[in-house]
């Protein structure tokens, strides 16, 4: 009897563990795409661009101080518990001239699209590295991922 037991539950338990066919709730995707599992193409990456769709990213000359507010209330809530604004490291690099090493649009795609571009780009791996931890996706619009970036002008000095 133990051992029919032991042979039931082995059974339930390989039949559990197994192999399960992907349904469409396996790849969701907060922002609506479906995961995908294409291979990083180098060769394909704009280092100076990012991954996603900004392209172009106007900014004003001066600073949009209502932009900068709103950057800085989402920043608060989705971003400083990692980063500070200094060059100082917490988990995640600081933001200290972020907006002078890296253009804009990579900052935006960045902001909205971060899984793609850690896979992709050299210095983004190499950062890994450095503080260990993979930033999340945290839904960011792209009102607030502007905000953010009008917020890290401020913090480098745009006036």
């Amino acid at each position: 009897m133990n051992k029919s037991i032991l042979l039931v539950l082995s059974l339930a338990l390989a039949i559990a563990c197994g192999k399960k066919e992907a349904s469409a709730e396996d790849n969701y995707q907060p922002g609506g795409g479906e995961a995908t599992t294409e291979a990083a193409d180098p060769a394909s990456y704009d280092p100076k661009r990012g991954e996603g769709k900004y392209d172009t990213v106007e900014l004003g000359a001066t600073l949009d101080q209502a932009m900068a507010t709103k950057g800085e209330e989402v920043a608060g809530v989705k971003c400083t518990s990692c980063h500070k604004m200094t060059d100082e490291k917490l988990v995640g690099p600081g933001w200290k001239g972020v907006t002078e090493r890296r253009t804009p649009q990579w900052i935006m795609n960045f902001i909205t699209n971060p899984d793609p571009m850690i896979d992709k780009d050299p210095e983004v791996q190499a950062q890994l590295e450095i503080c260990l931890v993979r930033m999340p996706n945290q839904g960011i619009s792209d009102n607030e991922a502007r905000g953010i970036l009008e917020y890290m002008r401020k913090n480098d000095g745009v006036k």
